[in-house]
Parts: C-alpha cells; sequence; structure tokens
C-alpha cells in the first residue's frame, strides 16, 4: 500500500512539473512575440522620407486633367434618366466615388469635399475640393468643371 501512494505522488508532481514547464513556455513564447511587435514597429519608424516620391502631384495632376471631361461623359450617359440637376448630380457623385478609388489604386488617400452642383440654363457646373495625401505629403486643389447638358 505504501508504494502505491509513493508511485500516486510521483506521478501527481510529474503532471504539475509538466504544466509548470508549459505555463513557463507560454509566458516566453508572448515575450519573445512581444519583443518582436515592437522590433517591427521601430523599423518601420527610421524609414526616411523619400523626396524623389511624386505620388501627390502625379495624382492630383490626373485628376485635374479628368475632372471635367469625366464628368460630361457620365452627363451624356445618364441623358434622360431624370432632371438635369439630377443627372449633373449623379454624374459628379458617380466621378467622385472613381477618383476615390482612382486613388486608392495608386496607394494615396483622394478625398473630395464640398461638391457643389448647380444648372444655369444648358450648362451644370460642378465644384469641389480635393485632398489628396499619401505618408509624405498631402495637397488640396480647387475643382471646377462646366459642362454642356445634352
Amino acid at each position: 500500500m505504501a508504494y502505491w501512494k509513493w508511485c500516486v505522488m510521483i506521478q501527481t508532481n510529474r503532471n504539475d512539473d509538466a504544466q509548470m514547464l508549459l505555463a513557463t513556455g507560454v509566458v516566453l513564447l508572448l515575450a519573445l512575440l512581444s519583443m518582436a511587435i515592437y522590433g517591427v514597429k521601430v523599423v518601420g519608424m527610421g524609414e526616411p522620407y523619400d523626396s524623389s516620391d511624386d505620388a501627390v502631384l502625379e495624382t492630383a495632376a490626373e485628376v485635374d486633367e479628368v475632372w471635367e471631361n469625366t464628368i460630361q461623359a457620365r452627363i451624356n450617359n445618364l441623358d434622360g434618366q431624370g432632371t438635369n440637376l439630377e443627372i449633373c448630380n449623379d454624374a459628379a457623385t458617380s466621378v467622385q466615388s472613381d477618383l476615390v478609388r482612382h486613388g486608392e489604386h495608386r496607394g494615396v488617400e483622394v478625398i473630395l469635399i464640398g461638391l457643389n452642383v448647380s444648372i444655369e440654363g444648358n450648362m451644370c457646373y460642378v465644384s469641389a475640393e480635393a485632398g489628396i495625401a499619401d505618408r509624405n505629403s498631402r495637397m488640396l486643389i480647387m475643382l471646377e468643371a462646366a459642362v454642356n447638358l445634352p
């Protein structure tokens, strides 16, 4: 009987030792993981500014270049699908969404705020402020378009 109790006690101790070893391993693993995450963050902070990266300037030029022509094409596509104000507003909103997506594909954030649409006679006037930014720079440009309604 004494031998059996001694064997049970040894088995219990072995289970406790294994659990303590497992707990120690988990704590060390978490410590190493937190140090690795901190190391990655510190490495990212040291990246120098790349002055040759002109993605914001290129995107601003592209946005300014396509603004009026794209609104005109959208208005022509939407002809007969509502009032002139609805058509002009839908065209401007559609172009706004496309420009935001274009910026995402370029790695640049494009935000159009203050979208204003007005109708005078047979002309549609659309204006907005475009904020274009990436990690290193940002720019604000005014966009204005005067397009003929069909």
